[in-house]
């Protein structure tokens, strides 16, 4: 019998010893073309092309109960957007197991939200759940490339009014949130939002609608900003919360989801190798520190540039040299960019698409050439050419994927503080931006220990009585913070390597340059 290793090469040979003619090998082309995109996996939504170009507001679907509340891509894709997220929902068994919890209680019967973040198979999970719970759930996406469609099609199928798809423009973007909020007979109380646009669309084009929302949860250091700022001028007429700042998002979403979706995204836009190469880094909050930890394993010589001198003094004991500078607009400028190598990747590893100052990079002087789906040159009069990762947007959602695992910790944060804000007394809340309590924190940690098989050792009461704690928590001060391990310390040949780096070092070398929102 032949040998199972040996099949695919003899399948090979008997597919092409049939001499196709050109039409034929046109036909064949398309079949092996239309193979690889046939399960519509992740990967698939970020380079598939075989859809048509008609607008998805310019189409009329139905989905198989026959509503059209909707607005995807396409929505005959529902079925394979659902095996994306029973593959999800293997690796968020935390928020499974809180959703099996719940869902007898309701505790979200009658919440309408309204949510506004990136549509992917995590995303799903924690949509279903919120539905599970009781609430009606009108979506759309907060980042105009991350959205996976046939994820979008799963949910619109089964009766979530979506409206997101991959590529939108930006009146598209802002089409889909006012589709979102201004349904008739349907008003929201809840909003979920990740960046702060969903937000800042209501509270200026629907006031009273604003007016009557019970709690705003954000997850994103954007979007918190923008909620302090309302707060501050005292316009915030709602309470929020601040979903961000919270101890299990920083320490696990920001941090490890980073330090290993970096990679992800810049692997499948530009299949580069990271050994030797120069890197600057655009702050060193916990995204920082993740990418950095990332691209320094990788084996590349990392610069990391900073304004916060905590931060600054964490680089100097980290890598052995840093240098201040950072903002949350035009992190990275037209001068840069104007300085940078021939061949330099420019991306963004924060959330807005201010950081890096891609509006002036559309100016007659300099040519756009789209290189593959969410890769262009920006070709200066010389020839020279700097590779711009999705038009400057957040680069992992937009060119890759991220760890399901992470993000199960930051949705199962999202659905608990959506739970505490909704069915909070009178009172509890003022018109405020507030923290997640520590302990629905520690809680979500707790949920995540099965997945390790670790079990959490008990207080005595006389110890539980020494530190003047509950046996139950919270087990650390709303100030405490919770540290990283410590590095390993440097031999002789490392700290040469890196006295040589900082001699060598100059700015306009550099030959990669990632803006972090994320300082602090």
């Amino acid at each position: 019998s032949t040998p199972i290793c040996c099949l695919p090469l003899l399948l090979y040979k008997q597919e092409f010893s049939r001499f196709p003619t050109k039409a034929g090998r046109r036909s064949l082309s398309r079949s092996i073309s239309q193979s690889s995109t046939d399960s519509y996996s992740s990967a698939a939504s970020y380079t598939d092309s075989s859809d048509d170009e008609t607008s998805p507001r310019d189409k009329t679907q139905l989905n198989s109960k026959g509503t059209s509340d909707f607005c995807v891509k396409n929505i005959k894709q529902a079925e394979f957007g659902r095996r994306e997220i029973e593959i999800a929902e293997q690796d968020m068994s935390a928020l499974i197991s809180l959703r099996k919890r719940a869902q007898g209680e309701k505790p979200l019967a009658g919440a309408k939200i309204v949510g506004c973040t990136h549509i992917t198979a995590q995303t799903a999970v924690l949509i279903e759940t919120l539905v599970a719970l009781g609430a009606q759930c009108r979506w759309t996406a907060c980042n105009i490339y991350s959205t996976q469609n046939e994820v979008a099609a799963a949910l619109s199928e089964i009766g979530v009014a979506v409206f997101a798809w991959k590529g939108e423009s930006e009146d598209d973007f802002w089409w889909c949130i006012d589709k979102c909020v201004n349904m008739e007979g349907w008003q929201p109380n809840m909003i979920l939002d990740d960046g702060g646009d969903l937000t800042h669309w209501v509270y200026k084009k629907y006031p009273n609608v604003f007016k009557k929302i019970r709690g705003i949860v954000e997850e994103s250091v954007t979007g918190v900003h923008r909620l302090y700022q309302l707060s501050k001028a005292g316009k915030l007429c709602v309470p929020a919360m601040n979903v961000n700042d919270s101890v299990t998002k920083q320490k696990f979403d920001n941090l490890y989801c980073c330090r290993e979706s970096i990679l992800d995204g810049l692997k499948r836009t530009t299949d580069v190798m990271f050994g030797g190469k120069q890197v600057v880094v655009c702050g060193y909050g916990e995204v920082g520190k993740g990418c950095t930890a990332a691209l320094k394993a990788m084996g590349s010589i990392v610069y990391v540039t900073e304004i916060d001198p905590i931060c600054a003094l964490q680089i100097g004991f980290r890598l052995g040299f840093f240098s201040g500078l950072l903002g949350n607009k035009n992190v990275v400028t037209r001068d840069q960019l104007d300085r940078m190598k021939n061949g330099s990747i420019v991306c963004n590893m924060g959330h807005s698409n201010t950081e890096i100052d891609v509006a002036s990079l559309r100016t007659p002087e300099l040519t756009w050439e789209r290189v593959r789906s969410q890769v262009d040159h920006v070709i200066w009069p010389d020839g020279k050419r700097v590779i711009l990762l999705a038009e400057g947007r957040l680069l992992n959602l937009s060119c890759s994927t991220v760890p399901t695992f992470v993000l199960s910790i930051t949705a199962t944060t999202q659905a608990l503080a959506l739970i505490e804000l909704y069915n909070a007394p009178e009172g509890r809340y003022k018109q405020d931006v507030y923290l997640l309590p520590k302990k629905m924190d520690e809680y979500v940690a707790s949920l995540h220990l099965p997945t390790f098989d670790a079990h959490l050792t008990e207080l005595s009461d006389e110890q539980a009585k020494y530190l003047g704690l509950n046996k139950n928590g919270p087990f650390k001060p709303n100030y405490y913070r919770y540290n990283h391990p410590s590095k390993i310390p440097l031999n002789d040949t490392q700290i040469s390597d890196l006295c040589t780096i900082y001699l060598q070092w100059i700015p306009t070398s550099t030959t990669y340059m990632f803006s972090l929102v994320q300082s602090s």
